[in-house]
């Protein structure tokens, strides 16, 4: 990992640096990769880091490590919550999902945000993992775990999700922990682990304190590529060169 030049922060040393570029850069990730993967329209979205921010409004990705705090700013998909679906929709059994009384493409956008919101402590864990040499492993995580990687205003916000539906406990738990499963094997994909770890490095590297959309789109993508590329001659040398007839 390369030192990081960021405008120096008196509240950051480079390890929180790092903790919190991970946690962004997962948000951000999740928020091109995942969205695109489920075919959702792309959002604009930045990346910013202040000393403090006072004020913040409730549709941003935000990663708090004592009194200082990074964001992704935008990237949400529903904008703002529609807490009136709570009353309109139908009542629903303890056997259904609570989604259920939503549009599909509703429920897929209102899944797509829970996911991106929880990649963001997934990616900030992973790392303390790896430089820990310690296994990164589904078993080892929970909702809780994650208040240790950031994760408070990430778990406020899935909450703000679910009292927008009619979910008793049972049903958000049941929800939450499968989507929970997805977040963390988006973060456990070896392509999506090297997009993140590319994105970092730009941003450690980087003096800026925003980083516009299209210059972290272009970090992901062009990792994803090189990833892609990468597989591909792997495996044809493995296989060796096609023989023909």
């Amino acid at each position: 990992m390369k030192r990081s030049q960021i405008k120096d922060i008196p509240c950051l040393d480079d390890l929180l640096r790092q903790r919190v570029a991970f946690h962004e850069a997962g948000h951000a990730a999740g928020i091109h990769l995942n969205n695109k993967a489920r075919q959702l329209p792309p959002v604009i979205f930045n990346i910013v880091f202040k000393e403090i921010i006072r004020e913040t409004d409730g549709r941003s990705f935000q990663s708090i490590h004592g009194d200082c705090l990074a964001r992704v700013e935008g990237g949400r998909l529903i904008e703002p919550l529609p807490h009136f679906i709570y009353n309109v929709a139908p009542e629903i059994t303890a056997d259904n999902d609570p989604l259920e009384p939503f549009t599909d493409g509703y429920k897929t956008i209102f899944e797509a945000d829970i996911i991106n919101l929880l990649i963001g402590p997934l990616a900030e864990a992973k790392y303390i993992a790896n430089i820990d040499n310690e296994l990164f492993a589904r078993q080892l995580f929970n909702m809780h775990a994650l208040n240790f990687y950031g994760g408070e205003s990430d778990i406020a916000k899935i909450n703000e999700y679910f009292q927008s539906c009619s979910a008793d406990k049972m049903q958000k738990d049941q929800k939450l922990n499968a989507l929970f499963n997805e977040a963390f094997d988006f973060v456990n994909n070896d392509a999506h682990w090297q997009a993140i770890t590319r994105l970092v490095n730009h941003m450690l590297d980087s003096r800026a304190e925003r980083m516009a959309c299209e210059e972290i789109v272009g970090q992901l993508d062009h990792a994803m590529a090189n990833f892609k590329d990468r597989r591909g001659l792997e495996r044809r040398h493995v296989n060796g060169p096609l023989k023909y007839k």
